[in-house]
């Protein structure tokens, strides 16, 4: 019953839904002798698709793509919800959607080229490319970013790598 209830309010992992259960096992106490099997419970909770873990992976990564994290970002935030590799691989996204979202992240931070003014300050460009960095984005699409003249130029890289893979 408290698997159920858990599903039912949050969308989840198989690996988030064993260690809410241990956790509250632990918080509560367990009367009886024999405690539940807990990898019993969560691969029921699969069989019946109140817990997908490749829905769940996908909706993750695009949602932190979206607000302008990175794959190494992505990658740990799925690790720590226990996805597996491949389901984390997929979640990445393409190159094309890596490129987005680091562009994403400089409009939200309102970094160059948001912020109108070029960053020919040393000391502000260590602190920009520190923030892409822990953001999970690769150095050499921040530094596309950071070295970009304006940006239709950035716009244009984002989209180059989709016409290459359409052609």
């Amino acid at each position: 019953m408290l698997a159920l209830s858990y599903v039912a309010r949050f969308a989840t992992s198989s690996g988030r839904l064993a260690d809410y259960l241990r956790r509250k096992l632990r918080e509560r106490g367990w009367a009886e002798e024999v405690p539940p099997d807990i990898a019993e419970v969560v691969a029921r909770m699969a069989e019946r698709r109140y817990v997908d873990d490749a829905a769940y992976a996908a909706a993750k990564g695009d949602g932190l793509r979206r607000r302008g994290y990175g794959a190494r970002r992505i990658d740990t935030a799925l690790n720590h919800d226990g996805i597996a590799e491949p389901l984390r691989a997929a979640a990445r996204g393409s190159e094309t959607e890596r490129r987005h979202a680091v562009l994403a992240f400089a409009r939200r931070k309102r970094f160059w080229p948001y912020s109108g003014e070029c960053c020919s300050d040393p000391a502000l460009r260590r602190k920009q490319l520190a923030a892409y960095l822990r953001a999970g984005h690769g150095l050499d699409h921040v530094r596309r970013v950071m070295d970009a003249r304006d940006l239709s130029e950035l716009e244009e890289w984002a989209d180059e790598y989709a016409e290459d893979a359409l052609e």
